[in-house]
């Protein structure tokens, strides 16, 4: 079995490979390799041909009556590392900067313990690609993949926590991550002579008014014991001072901790740029794709299961957390299945994303444990 130092030879040799969403070639190759080399007797590998940087794992159980799921994200960011590792990025501009090398490693660790040691149900180990942009959790389902004996009962799945001490566990009962929509808003009109503003239709002037109307959904729309954001970040129009803007494009995102609080945002948000439009005699034209970044919804009596273990566990540093806006395509997947995603703790004065991100080598093992022994006595339920 894996040892310590194996563990963490396999997370820098992950760390040094990163690779963008659909594009996983090379981990994915590093990833069949180590798998391989398990104990192969009850263990069953199917690469599908619709997502072919996918890998699912199948470890046979003893007596199964139950397939637990656990999802383990494998793609990068297009990031240029700054934590000057004697393993860092060999890909120009590209990094593990969201903790996906950790994530994966753990996820082997897992493997190579049940490998060893046969569980009583059946587990399924699916190392995803595209977390970070096109919605690989979403491609996975859309595509049929979870069928038959590859369909789960109920998934699991973590994401490291810079905040937390170094494999700490942390959850909630309830929504751990935010789901988001991408926005993007056209507005038409008719330019014009920046003198002779009777005689045209100034997107600028709209865009301004509607901007401000957006703000107004978050305030005046959603409960305020609830919690939505709506953040515009980017707004183009016009070509040079004196002329007054034809078109002008803002680009934003939507948050919302579930997921009928983000339908009941888009809809508010449709009907703004529909009154705008009337208002100023422009054409708006909205896009809202959310694709699979739904609200990561804890299962609420797996959630009470997972946190009553983590809590009692006296090998276990359990921290409550709240929860956040960072999006997540795991919770496409518990929208679909029972499930809980949870923190794995590493320590780190840099955010998520961030160019600096080191995260705790000691999590890993820590993490292993910890999940490890929450897998077999789910299993004892």
């Amino acid at each position: 079995m894996l040892n310590k130092n194996e563990l963490i030879n396999i997370r820098r040799h992950l760390h040094q490979i990163p690779e963008l969403a659909l594009h996983e070639k090379q981990t994915h190759d590093y990833l069949i390799e180590i798998i391989k080399n398990f104990k192969q007797d009850n263990l069953e590998i199917y690469v599908p041909e619709q997502l072919p940087t996918s890998i699912l794992v199948l470890v046979h159980g003893k007596c199964p009556k139950r397939t637990i799921a656990y999802r383990a994200d494998i793609d990068a960011l297009p990031i240029v590392e700054k934590t000057g590792l004697n393993f860092a990025s060999n890909h120009p501009a590209v990094m593990h900067a969201c903790g996906h090398d950790i994530h994966m490693t753990v996820a082997l660790g897992l493997l190579d313990y049940f490998s060893e040691n046969q569980p009583k149900d059946n587990l399924l180990f699916f190392f995803q690609p595209a977390e970070e942009s096109e919605s690989g959790a979403k491609l996975a389902y859309d595509n049929g993949i979870f069928q038959g004996k590859w369909k789960p009962d109920e998934f699991y799945g973590l994401h490291i926590n810079p905040a937390l001490p170094a494999g700490a566990i942390g959850c909630l009962n309830g929504t751990l991550f935010g789901g988001t929509t991408e926005v993007d808003i056209d507005i038409y009109g008719k330019g014009g002579h920046a003198a002779f503003p009777q005689d045209a239709n100034d997107t600028v002037v709209a865009s301004a008014s509607l901007i401000m109307q957006i703000q107004t959904i978050i305030s005046r729309s959603i409960d305020p014991i609830q919690s939505g954001v709506i953040t515009l970040g980017k707004v183009e129009a016009g070509t040079i001072r004196n002329v007054i803007a034809s078109h002008t494009r803002i680009e934003g995102t939507i948050r919302g901790l579930t997921q009928k609080m983000i339908l009941n945002i888009d809809r508010r948000l449709q009907e703004v740029c529909e009154g705008i439009a009337k208002s100023y005699n422009v054409k708006v034209e909205l896009k809202l794709n959310q694709g699979g970044y739904w609200p990561v919804e804890n299962n609420s009596d797996l959630a009470c299961e997972f946190i009553s273990y983590m809590k009692n566990n006296p090998n276990v540093t359990y921290i409550e957390t709240s929860p956040a806006m960072t999006g997540e395509d795991f919770g496409f997947l518990l929208n679909k299945f029972p499930g809980v995603m949870f923190w794995l703790g590493v320590e780190d004065d840099s955010q998520l994303h961030c160019a600096t991100l080191t995260p705790n080598e000691d999590s890993i093992y820590k993490g292993i444990t910890a999940i490890k022994g929450f897998l077999i006595n789910r299993m004892e339920k």
